[in-house]
């Protein structure tokens, strides 16, 4: 792959190119973008902002992070599953997210979701980990926009009821949380996620046998 996927960082070392596109994007890259995640809150967050990226920019997102958490109570889903139409309303009226009804709602109706899911699956992690990319297969990074993998989870989450959930979002989600290691080649941090992605232990079913 041609060095045209990186671009300097602020210490002189190789990054993808996109994370010199804003100030705020070389921590969440260097620390952030591509290590394995294995806990459910976080995996959630982490779908529900992609969700509200839909149409607009990264950058929006990441600046506002802070502000989503506190609005919707960190992305507790236990908690946001049971929102109803006074959060919905405080929400449309709070300057310091996105407030787009149909993504509120969408978030409202994914923990909803989230919740049933855990319980199907034993985890949210356990679940999402099923569809990783196998780095054997994968076309070269950031060369692609969606995936097999990301077709698939986007139909079943569908199935499950979710909600902003299209294939390219579920990418770019897979993408954030290691799902697949997207760092180009000569960036500094690559080795580091296939170094973090060995070590990683993959979630698995944890459901137990209903007693019957």
């Amino acid at each position: 792959m041609s060095t045209s996927t990186t671009i300097a960082g602020t210490d002189g070392s190789l990054r993808c190119r996109w994370c010199g596109a804003a100030p705020e994007f070389e921590i969440y890259h260097d620390h952030e973008w591509g290590f394995p995640v294995a806990d459910d809150v976080r995996l959630f967050e982490k779908l529900c902002l992609e969700s509200f990226q839909s149409g607009l920019s990264w950058r929006t997102i990441l600046t506002k992070r802070e502000n989503f958490r506190r609005a919707f109570d960190n992305f507790d889903f236990h908690r946001v599953a049971r929102y109803g139409g006074k959060q919905v309303a405080r929400l449309l009226h709070d300057e310091g997210i996105v407030r787009h009804r149909g993504k509120i709602e969408a978030v409202i109706n994914n923990a909803r979701c989230a919740v049933a899911l855990q319980v199907e699956q034993g985890s949210l992690a356990a679940y999402f980990w099923q569809y990783q990319v196998d780095s054997a297969t994968a076309v070269q990074p950031q060369t692609v926009s969606i995936s097999p993998e990301s077709v698939a989870l986007s139909k079943d989450l569908k199935k499950h009821g979710w909600t902003f959930v299209g294939p390219t979002t579920v990418y770019a989600f897979m993408q954030a949380v290691g799902l697949v290691n997207d760092h180009a080649p000569e960036c500094v941090i690559a080795a580091k996620v296939v170094r973090a992605r060995k070590v990683f232990q993959v979630p698995t079913d944890t459901v137990r046998p209903v007693d019957k």
